[in-house]
């Protein structure tokens, strides 16, 4: 009686988690080496680059958007900021103009959505081409080498014995979810993904927290871009390529609907987390590059019908 009572909360509240412990636990029998703490830190360094891409896209995906331009825009910004530190910027103002320079061209997305009126599928697409292109103008289509000690920090330091790239997705990870649990912004964001007209109605300012989402998507994608160009010691111009959508998947895997309203950054760092340990898992049994991307779908695939089962209860 007591289990029945309480089973449905258990798998709404808890179901990521069962799903991530089951996975754990079948690859440490398949696998000697998966529980190594070597191989555990390994993981979450990897993982962190899609977890603060899909943090961003979350906030996106909330308000019934989307955002398509955020392996692009990754690119685009690791490479300013590498050439700007390379021309002998100080390595600080090269970063910060790389952030920064992501955030505005997250702003003009969400102008372009929130008061030209276009689809954010539209935008954002056109965003995808037109970031790489530049990306690819900027560069000459070569790697931008030579970068100060600085980037090699973001991307392979240590603090405290914690890789500098987890301890980024982890304060973005609280960033994100204090933004939305403890801010008006956060609540806006959920109202207009629900129910924009009515919320519209109840005075909650649409078009300004449009254009914030993709702002803060943009963040999130220069802030990934400094990690994966230190990560690299070069700003590859061709990086980022399908990104965004292993940033959508570890989104919705993690329980946010693409119709927008309803999700949590615990959620997609859940789901971030079991799209890396199942492509660690899948890397350590030896498994083809080929069967890896099928499994892949197949995860998204169920993940969009326990979403679609939720929604009907």
């Amino acid at each position: 009686m007591l289990w029945a009572r309480f089973r449905p909360n258990l798998l709404s509240r808890y179901g990521l988690l069962w799903a991530l412990g089951l996975l754990i636990l079948a690859l440490s029998l398949l696998s000697p080496y998966f529980l190594s703490p070597s191989n555990l830190l390994n993981v979450l360094r990897q993982v962190s680059i899609n977890a603060i891409l899909a943090l961003g896209m979350t906030v996106v995906i909330l308000k019934g958007g989307i955002d398509l331009s955020v392996g692009s825009l990754l690119a685009l910004a690791g490479a300013l900021a590498a050439g700007f530190a390379v021309s002998g910027l100080p390595p600080a103002l090269a970063m910060g103009l790389g952030i920064g320079i992501a955030v505005a061209l997250g702003i003009l997305q969400g102008l372009l959505v929130a008061y030209a009126g276009l689809p954010p599928f539209i935008v954002t697409l056109a965003g995808l081409t037109a970031f790489r292109g530049l990306t690819l103008v900027y560069t000459d289509g070569s790697p931008i080498t030579g970068l100060p000690d600085s980037f090699l920090f973001l991307g392979n330091g240590t603090l405290l014995g914690i890789p500098v790239p987890v301890v980024a997705m982890l304060s973005f990870l609280l960033l994100t979810q204090l933004l939305l649990q403890n801010t008006a912004l956060g609540r806006y964001l959920y109202a207009i993904g629900g129910n924009e007209e009515a919320a519209r109605l109840s005075g909650v300012p649409v078009a300004r927290i449009k254009v914030f989402a993709y702002a803060y998507s943009g963040l999130a994608a220069g802030l990934a871009a400094l990690v994966l160009t230190g990560r690299l010691n070069s700003a590859q111009p061709t990086a980022g390529t399908g990104f965004e959508l292993d940033a959508i998947a570890a989104a919705v895997v993690g329980g946010t609907s693409l119709a927008g309203g309803r999700g949590t950054a615990w959620g997609t760092f859940l789901g971030a987390l079991i799209i890396g340990v199942l492509n660690n898992g899948m890397n350590l049994l030896n498994v083809s590059s080929f069967y890896q991307l099928i499994a892949k779908g197949v995860v998204i695939v169920l993940a969009l019908l326990v979403d679609r089962l939720v929604r009907r209860r």
